[in-house]
């Protein structure tokens, strides 16, 4: 019964950072809040739940680093549309066809990251409901 209720904690901290689609940072937040309750009950629930937290700070940085990258397409645009410079009545942002596939790459970027970390927190929910140690893909390891 103990090792039941131990695959249930690592599933809870792995599923707790859909918090995030609540609060902001929720996706941190609770996380890490779940892990600092349980880390001490065994090594299964310490080692799980600094996956997740590292899995979520990894992810929020990623998003962030992808919108800065955005910055520059939407800065450009509006410069490359000053007619004059003395006039700044005449500042427009231009959605032509160039800036579209821009705006819209970007866009569909971005919705794949987020359609990956889902899959990824409900695969890691699953294998943690099974006992079983799951690491995910591409994160930092910001707690060791």
């Amino acid at each position: 019964m103990k090792q039941n209720k131990e695959n249930t904690n690592a599933f809870l901290i792995h599923i707790s950072a859909f918090a995030g689609f609540i609060f902001p940072f929720g996706n941190i937040i609770t996380p890490l809040i779940a892990w600092q309750t349980l880390k001490d009950r065994s090594n299964f629930l310490d080692e799980q739940g600094k996956e997740a937290v590292n899995f979520n700070i990894s992810y929020s940085l990623y998003i962030f680093i992808l919108t800065l990258s955005f910055i520059p397409l939407f800065v450009g645009s509006i410069f490359r549309n000053f007619n004059n410079f003395n006039n700044f009545n005449q500042v427009s942002i231009n959605f032509d066809s160039h800036n579209f596939f821009g705006f819209m790459g970007f866009a569909s970027l971005a919705g794949i990251v987020g359609v990956i970390k889902i899959a990824l927190i409900i695969i890691a929910s699953l294998k943690a409901k099974e006992g079983e140690n799951y690491k995910y893909p591409f994160t930092i390891k910001f707690i060791k």
